[in-house]
């Protein structure tokens, strides 16, 4: 990595917007980086189609770079036995990176599913945990307007578990993001509303999601902070509990989407022959965006496929209405 390339984000911004800054900072990587040249050249020829469902869409995208992330080996063993692809000393010499506060560097992920898509790895080498960096979470997607930030957890997507770090992409690149406004008037169920913070469910939306939105930042760590404990003891079995996040600053106001699991990989992944489908959901997933590395499993992935996948990672009914209720008692 060229470490003389490395800016600080904030001192950036006292003269260029965050959209000026990245997206001149990925022109330039991606002009000096072949890797990254050659992959968001191919961005260029990334099918997508899109199922309608009831207000709401899901799109596919069919990405063959993307093939490594969604086949990563993740388990103990194979982590152990590769380099981590996010300490910056073991960065390719030709990626720069800019950095935020003295945690995080923003980097040009060079395998991309969105225009401008980023990783964002903490400096420090240190296992992925969401509890110990929402403040971190917060502070990017506030420096980064015009972005939106997401969250894989360790079993929930991420490729390097044992890196803690963030993504980010264009703004509304993720369905979510622009249905969020009208379905909450719709099919949202309240959990509570104050003058500082709102938090939402939404039980029949494919996927189970909890919201809040806040323009107060010590509101919004204290309700992730209870959703974070709240569903960690739903889950004791896990180290940390199974989740991906997807969080922006917009209009002055922090929202944050939070999707409860139960499952990291559904069974069409595992499955042989015409029944594979090789699709491990992560945060863009859950977001409204299926990524699909293999040509035919984007050929041939059905409305049906969608429904039974999110209904075998997602948290089922019955534990999504217990989480809820806990979260109504506790957050007031």
């Amino acid at each position: 990595m060229n470490v003389n390339s490395i800016d600080k984000l904030e001192n950036l911004l006292k003269e260029k917007s965050s959209v000026k800054i990245l997206s001149d900072f990925l022109n330039q990587q991606v002009s000096d980086w072949p890797l990254a040249t050659g992959n968001y050249k191919g961005l260029e020829k990334v099918e997508e189609k899109e199922f309608q469902f009831d207000g709401y869409k899901i799109k596919v995208q069919f990405n063959p770079e993307r093939i490594r992330s969604s086949a990563a080996k993740v388990d103990q063993k194979s982590i152990e036995n590769r380099a981590c692809f996010l300490c910056l000393d073991k960065l390719p010499k030709e990626q720069g990176g800019i950095a935020q506060g003295d945690d995080f560097v923003i980097l040009v992920n060079p395998f991309p599913i969105i225009p401008q898509h980023f990783t964002i790895p903490k400096v420090n080498h240190v296992d992925q945990n969401f509890e110990e960096n929402v403040s971190g979470m917060l502070s990017l997607a506030k420096n980064m307007q015009g972005y939106t930030l997401f969250y894989n957890g360790p079993k929930c997507g991420a490729s390097a578990p044992d890196h803690m770090h963030f993504q980010a992409g264009n703004k509304d690149f993720m369905p979510v993001e622009t249905e969020y406004a009208v379905l909450k008037k719709i099919q949202s169920e309240l959990l509570t509303n104050s003058e500082k913070l709102e938090m939402r469910a939404f039980p029949n939306y494919l996927r189970k999601m909890i919201s809040i939105e806040s323009e107060n930042e010590k509101e919004m760590m204290k309700a992730v902070s209870v959703f974070y404990r709240t569903f960690s003891a739903m889950q004791p079995e896990e180290k940390e509990p199974m989740l991906n996040a997807i969080c922006s600053f917009v209009d002055g106001k922090y929202i944050m989407h939070l999707f409860p699991r139960k499952l990291h990989r559904p069974t069409q992944y595992f499955a042989e022959g015409e029944q594979q489908l090789l699709i491990s959901p992560a945060s863009v997933d859950f977001g409204g965006v299926f990524i699909t590395p293999r040509r035919e499993d984007f050929e041939k992935i059905t409305s049906n496929d969608i429904v039974d996948i999110f209904k075998q990672v997602s948290v089922d009914d019955d534990f999504f209405k217990k989480l809820c209720a806990l979260l109504k008692e506790d957050i007031i």
